[in-house]
């Protein structure tokens, strides 16, 4: 894993959004100059082209970001690439075309675009194919000795069964006779110098997940291991690196207090989180102002009720506030029932508040919330406040997600389907409290562009 802005990367993911970068720059090179030559026109200098270069590159790579060609399992499956590149291309002709509009001194040909998409297009499905064969070499993948042959070590284990994983495992030490989830691991006894071991079997990484630290925890051997440039985990950052969520199993007080996150309160982080929910917001609703006025119009003649729905949540430091949302339900659908979950095929909502639904239509108007100041464009989504209560007594640390503003979109909403129960809330804290902790500029825009891709494929759509 690579950390970028205090966001952790695969590195093989990395390595192949560079080299279809590259390719994209080269086939709008080999477009521009097989057009130009094939009507006798004079090739300009690559420097003077190069901002038009840049911009096509830019426009077609945050598509392919956007509609989640970069998902480990799209990276794996050729045929998710395919279709997820055709809609990526579809759609950067189109932002294309708007950009060229207003700056026609960046113009490419629509010609020559079409035969650089085309280039592009064979281009990265040969880098898939090589990526799918060099992806799981040595090379890419961290070699590491885990402390422990417990439950906790065997969660390793089972996320190592995962194609995706970032690291192999070269050995395990049983640190205690009670740990034997993992038969073969190696006794302590049989281990007489950690670095030494590491040494042998070429790992860089230890990570400590041995159920029992008293007594057991070998000290000056990690320190030594350590001064070596040898890195050391602990379990719970270990998986918040490979997972991008916070493992709530275990964790203590201590993680929030000593952790390196948490800093979305300095003053320059509030600042430029701020500046980019007034600009994300005001770009959304230029862009989708017609489709506003429509659903406003729609949502009046096809039943009765107003056209807005305002509904107090729980925002940040659990102060409340009310939600703006297109109405999507029966006037009065809880009078009987009482507040619920969201389920499938929902009886309280009605035909077209349905559609306002899947497309997640219906969340456009808590911009209005985001430019008052009351959410943040990405942020954990808020939450009733009789659910906040129900949960925080079963969860531990619920509200700590509260430390942040509420957003429209999330960490959450990107990596876990859409939950209507108590374990549902659980799994997606981990990555609230990921995002939390993670917070930053950089992280918030990267969660924006992969929203399309939510939208796109309908993912935790209820």
């Amino acid at each position: 894993m690579l950390r970028m802005f205090k966001h952790h990367v695969p590195k093989s993911l990395v390595f192949l959004g560079l080299l279809e970068a590259l390719i994209l720059m080269a086939s709008i090179e080999f477009g521009a100059r097989i057009r130009l030559e094939s009507i006798d026109t004079t090739v300009t200098p690559f420097l003077d082209r190069l901002p038009a270069t840049l911009t096509f590159t830019a426009i077609v790579y945050i598509a392919m970001l956007a509609v989640g060609m970069y998902q480990q399992e799209c990276c794996r499956d050729l045929r998710m690439t395919f279709v997820r590149m055709l809609a990526a291309f579809a759609g950067s002709m189109a932002v294309m075309a708007l950009v060229f509009y207003i700056t026609p001194q960046l113009l490419i040909w629509r010609s020559i675009a079409a035969i650089a998409l085309i280039f592009a297009a064979v281009g990265i499905m040969l880098a898939r194919i090589i990526f799918q064969h060099v992806v799981d070499m040595s090379v890419f993948k961290r070699r590491v000795v885990v402390l422990g042959a417990g439950k906790r070590a065997a969660k390793i284990r089972e996320l190592e069964k995962n194609n995706s994983a970032g690291y192999r495992v070269v050995s395990y030490i049983q640190m205690r006779d009670d740990e034997t989830e993992i038969p073969e691991a190696k006794p302590r006894e049989d281990v007489e110098s950690l670095h030494r071991y590491a040494d042998a079997l070429q790992a860089g990484e230890f990570v400590l997940a041995n159920e029992e630290r008293r007594g057991t925890m070998p000290v000056s051997e990690l320190i030594q291991c350590k001064l070596r440039g040898m890195r050391i985990y602990d379990l719970n950052q270990f998986l918040e690196r490979e997972t991008g969520r916070v493992e709530l199993e275990g964790l203590q007080p201590s993680w929030i207090i000593f952790s390196d996150g948490f800093k979305f309160t300095e003053e320059l982080n509030a600042i430029f989180k701020r500046l980019f929910d007034i600009a994300a917001s005001l770009l959304l609703l230029i862009l989708t102002l017609p489709i506003l006025l429509l659903s406003a119009l729609l949502i009046k003649v096809t039943s009765a009720g107003p056209v807005f729905y305002r509904q107090e949540r729980i925002g940040k430091f659990g102060k409340p506030f009310h939600v703006i949302k297109f109405r999507s339900m029966y006037v009065d659908a809880e009078v009987r029932s009482g507040p619920q979950w969201a389920s499938e095929n929902d009886p309280r909502v009605t035909p077209f508040g349905r559609l306002l639904r899947t497309t997640r239509v219906d969340e456009i108007p808590q911009i209005f919330n985001v430019l008052s100041g009351d959410m943040s464009f990405v942020g954990p989504r808020p939450e009733r406040g009789v659910f906040v209560d129900e949960l925080a007594k079963d969860i531990p640390f619920y509200s700590e997600r509260h430390a942040v503003k509420p957003g429209i979109t999330g960490w959450a909403q990107l990596n876990y389907p859409y939950g209507a129960s108590v374990e549902d809330a659980r799994s997606k804290l981990e990555y609230d409290l990921y995002y939390v902790k993670n917070f930053s500029v950089f992280l918030d825009l990267l969660i924006l562009i992969q929203t399309v891709r939510v939208i796109l494929w309908q993912d935790g759509v209820r």
